[in-house]
């Protein structure tokens, strides 16, 4: 398990942009699983759907693409260095996510060359498919 103490070394993001508290699966190269969870505190649903507050796609996404992040980097275990999101392709949302939900991040290699990672990303709530897309970064020199 990665903890939220270790996530902060390796991702720059920080409140309100660290959109994931742990990760409980890893399995280095290959595929990671986060977990991230909302509540009505996030600062997003003030201003999205007020009385009907939804957790934005775009957010779903970052979040799956900061496990992928943190999957590239600790496999290829580098330091001084920095993962930048590159592409998102075939995005669907699913289901509306909503606070109280706990939102499993599934990421998962599909194409590795040299610094260039290709992901398949899923995002789940009680098991039910929420959110999926494939993602592309790379690790840069900081």
């Amino acid at each position: 398990m990665i903890d939220i103490n270790e996530i902060l070394t390796i991702l720059p993001h920080r409140y309100p942009f660290l959109l994931v508290d742990r990760v409980v699966e890893f399995d280095a190269g290959r595929k990671a699983k986060g977990i991230k969870n909302v509540t009505i505190n996030e600062p997003f649903f003030q201003g999205h759907f007020p009385g009907h507050p939804i957790m934005p796609g775009v957010l779903i996404i970052e979040a799956m693409a900061q496990v992928g992040g943190i999957l590239a980097f600790k496999s290829q275990n580098v330091t001084n260095k920095a993962v930048y999101f590159m592409g998102i392709d075939k995005a669907k949302f699913r289901k509306p996510v909503l606070p109280g939900d706990r939102l499993e991040l599934v990421m998962e290699v599909t194409k590795q060359r040299g610094a260039i990672w290709v992901f398949k990303g899923e995002a789940f709530v009680d098991g039910k498919l929420v959110s999926e897309a494939e993602l592309m970064a790379t690790i840069v020199d900081k």
